[in-house]
């Protein structure tokens, strides 16, 4: 179980790290052409999701790889998951369906991850 727990934690870390580094360094006019609900949030608020997203990608990895408080990876993961509900609910209310059923497929994994790193096989 604690191999597919890091394959995912792995997975996910990328997902997001690459996706938080879009929103942070990115110019929020390309991120307005390439994403429409970013037009929804100011541009500091994009860097700040895009940060947090970047900061749960490190957690899902740098705990468990740095053997030093394991309790921030399932964290990281319920955080990550927050972000996921919330980005749903803007897809929704946007009426984004296909953003929809992604943002839904990441919550699902990450509410895996932390269900399995608190629970199954803590690190």
């Amino acid at each position: 179980m604690s191999i597919v727990l890091w394959i995912l934690q792995i997975l996910l870390a990328v997902v997001f790290l690459l996706a938080g580094a879009v929103k942070a360094f990115q110019s929020y006019d390309t991120l307005a052409a390439r994403m429409p609900w970013v037009e929804d949030y100011s541009p500091t608020m994009v860097r700040v999701i895009g940060g947090l997203e970047i900061l749960g990608a490190l957690g899902l990895l740098l705990p468990g790889l740095l053997g030093s408080l394991p309790i921030l990876t399932p964290v990281a993961a319920v955080g990550l998951a927050v972000i996921m509900v919330l980005a749903f609910l803007r897809h929704m209310a946007r009426g984004e369906n296909g953003q929809m059923g992604f943002t839904a497929v990441l919550f699902a994994l990450l509410l895996l991850l932390a269900v399995g790193r608190f629970l199954l096989a803590p690190l």
